[in-house]
């Protein structure tokens, strides 16, 4: 009975440390941008920056089209090529990355910003791939 009580407490706290993750991803998305459906995003994107956050390989492996790559790693470096005066749309694979470069950007002034709810893994629109 000792290792089936410790294997429930050592499991509850994986899940314990998974809900609070997603807590702190959650509040950090609705403090520094606003987390958008598909549909909003398509409407919007024609007159956005559209900015996937993801590294370099995972882009040419797929992306959204009219998306421009600006990995994370790289982000602080390449800022100055994000304008402040147009809203930035930003995606990753899921949701987190998108959301801690809201965070950075955020901090940096940019303040129209928006981020794919369920990112890339969700996005049913149009897509492209670079060709090797």
């Amino acid at each position: 009975m000792g290792f089936l009580n410790t294997l429930i407490i050592v499991l509850a706290a994986i899940l314990l440390v998974i809900g609070i993750n997603w807590l702190y991803y959650f509040i950090m998305g609705k403090y520094y941008a606003t987390v958008i459906e598909q549909e909003e995003f398509r409407k919007g994107m024609r007159k956005a920056q559209v900015i996937d956050v993801r590294e370099k390989k995972e882009f040419d492996g797929g992306h959204i089209l009219g998306a421009r790559n600006i990995p994370y790693t790289v982000l602080k470096d390449s800022m100055t090529a994000i304008r402040k005066d147009q809203p930035v749309y930003l995606y990753d694979g899921t949701k987190t990355l998108s959301v801690r470069a809201a965070k950075k950007l955020y901090k940096n002034g940019y303040r129209n910003l928006y981020v794919l709810k369920e990112g890339y893994e969700g996005w049913d629109g149009k897509k492209k791939k670079k060709n090797s």
